[in-house]
This record gives C-alpha cells, structure tokens and sequence, in this order.
C-alpha cells in the first residue's frame, strides 16, 4: 500500500496555495455563482410564451398592454455548482514508481479544496475499467473536505481504464458545474465521447493529463525489453535508437495535441503536466498562463 498522499503537510500546502490565488479562483470554480439554467433569482434572463399553469406573478403585464400576447419571464437562477472529478486508476497511471497516480490524487484533492472555498460541492469518484467508483460525494465545506478527502489515499490503481464506457452512463449532472478528468490518457480506448457527452450536458470540462519526466523526455538507449503498462502480455523488445526515440517524440506530441484538440473544439479546458509539477507550479503557474485562472 502506497504511503498516505493526503496528510497533515499536504493539507497545509493546499490551504497556503488558496490564500495565495483566492482572487483567482472564481475564473475557474463555479460556488454560488450564476448557473445555465433559469429560476428564482432576482436577476431578468428573457421572455418565452406563456404557457397555461405557469405562475402568472411573472407575466410582463408591460409587454401584454403592448403586444396584446403573454409573455413569461425567465430569471438567472443562482445555485451551488457541483465540480465532479474523475480519476483515471488504470495501470499505466502508476507508471514511474507510482508518481502519476500520487500526483492525479494531489491535483484532484487541491481542486476539490479550491473548490470548497468557492462554496461547490464536490464529488471525487475513480474510473476503473467500464465503471464509476464513487470516493467522496457531495461534500460541502472545509470540515467536510478534511474528515472526508483522506478516502483518496485508499484508491487501488491497476488494470484498465476505459474513460467514455465509465461516464456516460452515469448521472453527470446538466450544467451548474465542472467535469475533471485526470489521466495520462496514453490509451487505445475512448475518451473523446466522454468529452462530448459532458460538453453536450453543459458542464465546464477540464481535462488534465499527467505524465512522468521518462514519458516526456525518454532517456533510454540500447537493447531493451519493454512491457505495455495496460497489457503486462504484450512485450517489445527493441534496441532504443534516435530514430526510434524520434518516433515515440512524435507519437506523444500527436497524442497530447490530439487530446488538446478535442477540448478546444468543445470549448473545454486542458492541461498537460509533469509529475514533477509542484501544486504551486501548476496552479499558480500554469493555469494563470494558460488564461483558466485570472
């Protein structure tokens, strides 16, 4: 069993990192902010017929006496937003002595905190081959987030993962909130309609791949017997030339611009980060340059 990522020091690090950004939180979280739905709020939104059995105290009497017609008054409605955050356990993910999956659960708890303090409730759940394992729910406030967010230290990686059969069919919620996704997303199955879906369902998408230094700048050479991360059957050997790491630098560039594509097209967020990455550099830094964080 790993040692415990979620403790007292960490706790500390993320508490020093919001002060540090508070007022840069709200470019990213939602709290209590105005959501993508009308309701009850004080705030005009729009006009749609009026249909017999609506509440006729928001009928435009104003509009009636000039275009002879009912019209229904549409409200911004203000409720707590829901950042839902999906973690990817396959094996890959604990690639390089398990740092990817140590660090997924770091981004995943200082997101929830960073949220919490923009007054969202949190749902934590992790993505294990076709399904959804739900980790913390619907966690209110900081006390919640301390008695609960050291669940996290008991997520179990390994096996596969397969990011769109998992999602899809679980309740994701219509709007009023964020959809992350943390993953390497170095993988054959399908993420892309996992995107879709939550883009299709309103919600603001932020995915978030993770990957290790030997991942991104391999140093391998010679004659070496490779194992795939997700299929310990399948086996390479090779004998790791520049031509060869030529291929794989290639490879990655189309696969995260690949997944960097995907979420421009749907006006989703993404993010690429190293293991080592500090919560500092990725928050205070990276998102800031990025222009997700104001």
């Amino acid at each position: 069993m790993r040692n415990a990522i979620i403790n007292e020091e960490f706790l500390q690090q993320i508490e020093s990192l919001q002060t540090l950004i508070k007022n840069n939180v709200a470019g990213l979280f939602g709290g209590t902010h105005q959501s993508k739905t009308y309701g009850s709020s004080c705030e005009f939104a729009d006009y749609r017929d009026y249909i017999p059995g609506d509440d006729i105290t928001k009928i435009d009497w104003n509009a009636y006496a000039r275009f002879d017609k009912l019209y229904q008054k549409l409200f911004l409605d203000e409720r707590q937003m829901h950042t839902k955050i999906y973690i990817d356990t396959s094996r890959s993910m604990e690639y390089g002595k398990g740092d990817k999956a140590d660090h997924a659960i770091r981004i995943a708890a200082t997101i929830a905190y960073l949220s919490l303090a923009e007054m969202d409730k949190v749902s934590i759940f992790a993505l294990k081959d076709k399904q959804v394992f739900e980790i913390v729910s619907g966690i209110v406030g900081k006390d919640s987030f301390l008695s609960e967010i050291g669940k996290l230290n008991e997520i179990e990686f390994g096996g596969d993962s397969f990011i769109s059969d998992a999602i899809i069919p679980t309740n994701v919620g219509y709007g009023d909130g964020m959809s992350v996704i943390i993953s390497d997303f170095l993988t054959d199955n399908d993420y892309e309609n996992a995107i879709n879906h939550l883009a299709d369902k309103k919600r603001d998408v932020f995915c978030i791949q993770v990957l290790s230094p030997e991942e991104l700048y391999p140093k391998i050479r010679g004659k070496v017997h490779l194992f795939d991360s997700e299929n310990v059957e399948k086996t390479y050997r090779k004998n790791i030339k520049r031509e060869i790491l030529q291929a794989y630098k290639e490879a990655l560039n189309y696969v995260t611009e690949r997944i960097s594509n995907i979420c421009g097209s749907r006006g989703a967020n993404y993010l690429l980060v190293s293991t080592e990455d500090s919560m500092s550099d990725i928050f205070f830094g990276k998102l800031i340059e990025k222009g997700v964080l104001k």
